[in-house]
């Protein structure tokens, strides 16, 4: 299954991806606003993680984001399917496809899809604070602001940070 956005394929994974996502999963960035992305990132991590995307229930949908033109692997979008029927987005990008809207493309596409074909009446997404980037792009896509959640967050040190939540319904898509 793919899905074509504006720039970008979302696919599944496969187990060739392991040297892009090992080498994306090393940079500062992923690292800092991830916290589960283990540090130092290996080439196992990648394989565990592309495995968990191969082998993901029947409520979660990742994806690999491809660049339309070339078709490498430049980041991910996940979207985990809640008890109540929310979609539930995730995202990152490679360093150098920063900066050019291939993540406002493939949050547009994967939100687009999960509203149209899957029928979902709300799509969400949290971000740390501090993460104004990531922010930029739910805004760029169409996601509201809706407001702070308290402790929504885990961090690599064993705590919990606040999470800004931003969402999107079914009218709101451009």
């Amino acid at each position: 299954m793919e899905l074509q956005g504006d720039g970008v394929v979302l696919r599944r994974w496969r187990m060739e991806d392991v040297p892009a996502v090992t080498e994306a999963c090393r940079d500062e960035e992923i690292a800092r606003w991830l916290a589960l992305v283990p540090q130092p990132y290996t080439a196992d991590h990648a394989r565990l993680y592309i495995q968990d995307c191969i082998d993901a229930s029947d409520d979660r949908w990742p994806f690999a984001i491809t660049e339309k033109d070339s078709g490498s692997v430049i980041g991910s979008i996940d979207m985990h399917i809640t008890r109540l029927g929310t979609g539930h987005i995730g995202y990152w990008m490679a360093p150098g496809a920063r900066r050019r809207g291939l993540t406002t493309s493939a949050l547009r596409t994967l939100t687009r899809w999960a509203i149209e074909d899957l029928g979902l009446g709300r799509v969400e997404l949290a971000t740390d604070p501090d993460n104004i980037a990531s922010q930029r792009v739910a805004e760029k896509a169409g996601f509201q602001r809706e407001g702070v959640l308290r402790a929504m967050l885990p961090t690599r040190e064993g705590t919990r940070r606040d999470g800004v939540m931003f969402s999107i319904l079914p009218g709101e898509l451009d």
